[in-house]
């Protein structure tokens, strides 16, 4: 059976130099279908600025620009954000967890305009393709997925630059600035250029290069108290003014890059399989993981506060790997919830020159009791208690050396 003809194409649209080169492609090879551009809204900022112009001028037929930022904060980051979830110890996942939001709503236009693709324009050797189609497979299963770059004949970023120039596409690149940037109101990244050698220190003072604050030595030399305020694992208030969740990272990445915090440089392992070197700035959002973290320790008991950690590792990579709309990650998300019940109450924190240092919790549901833990005299902890305790702590031990001695066997 032949293929049905693609008259109708729903494209995926930053307005970056793939998404700005893939309309005219699109046209060239798939017999000038009609090309709907749609931008999710997820904080990108100036990024979006004359988008609707650069994309019916470079031959779509309309453009939806979808404000996605509340939801992104609160159905995304902060469900990220409660688990505690840094892919390989460090990725704060901004990149990752954007994809799945804005997948979705593509997926709702295209069903919306009777759509006969999908098409998106990572590159094959990224992890945001996978992210883009495991979305799409979970909401419209039978949609045609168009991926250019598993297609055309293009092979760099230069290519890239040399096609848009042969038809009149217009950027906001050159060849000597073209950082592979990724911008939303959680973070920024960069990569390419001479971060492609591991070797190479980031350029952090370099002029134009950091686009979310400064450099730990460029910070004031006076630091900045602040006060974090959480109900059930969500910051909802900011030193005592409550704030929607787009507005606490929005106030939070002011801060926090006026104080040299949240730079990132990892090379982390990719879903495909090979290593990558980025550099991401994160200011508000290392504000958030580091106080949420410290309340933590006050509001779990010890059992639960271990056990989580092995769930945000899980859930790390689970996001990471696009697998957002999966069972898996709904269920550590109610394991999650149930953990959040008690993390309740107020961080105080100090920010300066790139560090975040704790200054206080306080929460109604707090497990610490000073009576208990004091080091002066108490009447509510019976120090001779803890001899039995150890006797059956340690009764395995005891009785593995006393066979071993009982059978000369070497206790090494």
């Amino acid at each position: 059976m032949a293929e049905k003809k693609i008259k109708k194409i729903v494209l995926a649209y930053s307005g970056g130099l793939d998404t700005s080169i893939i309309i005219p492609w699109l046209k060239e090879n798939y017999d000038n279908p009609e090309i709907i551009a749609v931008s999710g809204d997820v904080g990108q900022g100036t990024e979006l600025d004359g988008l609707e112009e650069k994309a019916l001028k470079t031959g779509a037929s309309k453009l939806y620009v979808l404000d996605l930022k509340e939801e992104f904060i609160q159905d995304y980051v902060y469900e990220t954000l409660k688990a505690g979830a840094k892919y390989e110890g460090e990725y704060l996942l901004g990149t990752a967890f954007a994809r799945p939001i804005i997948a979705k709503a593509i997926v709702d236009i295209a069903k919306k305009e009777g759509a006969d693709a999908i098409c998106h324009g990572c590159t094959g050797k990224g992890n945001d393709q996978v992210r883009f189609e495991l979305t799409i497979k979970a909401f419209a299963p039978e949609m045609k997925i168009i991926a250019p770059w598993r297609e055309w004949s293009i092979k760099s970023r230069e290519e890239e630059i040399e096609y848009a120039e042969a038809h009149n596409v217009p950027l906001k690149i050159n060849r000597e600035t073209n950082y592979s940037k990724d911008k939303n109101l959680w973070h920024l990244s960069h990569e390419g250029l001479d971060l492609e050698d591991p070797a190479n220190e980031p350029q952090y003072d370099k002029e134009g290069f950091l686009e979310m604050g400064v450099s730990p030595e460029k910070a004031p030399d006076k630091p900045t108290y602040i006060t974090v305020s959480f109900e059930k694992g969500k910051p909802v208030a900011l030193n005592g003014e409550k704030l929607s969740g787009q507005d606490m990272v929005k106030k939070l990445n002011e801060l926090g890059g006026a104080n040299g915090i949240g730079l990132v440089d990892i090379v982390e392992n990719r879903l495909v399989g090979m290593k990558s070197r980025g550099v991401y700035e994160t200011p508000g959002g290392t504000i958030l993981y580091k106080a949420h973290e410290i309340l933590e320790t006050v509001t779990l008991d010890r059992d639960t506060s271990h056990y989580k950690k092995l769930v945000a590792e899980q859930f790390a990579e689970l996001v990471y790997f696009g697998k957002w709309f999966t069972p898996l990650r709904e269920s550590l998300s109610a394991f999650v919830d149930k953990t959040q019940q008690y993390v309740t109450g107020d961080v105080k924190l100090k920010l300066y020159k790139g560090n975040v240092i704790n200054a206080g919790v306080t929460s109604p549901y707090s497990l610490y009791d000073e009576a208990i833990a004091t080091f002066d005299e108490d009447d509510v902890y019976d120090q001779k208690d803890s001899a039995g305790f150890i006797n059956l702590f340690g009764l395995s031990m005891k009785v593995g050396a006393n066979m071993k001695k009982r059978n000369n066997i070497p206790n090494d």
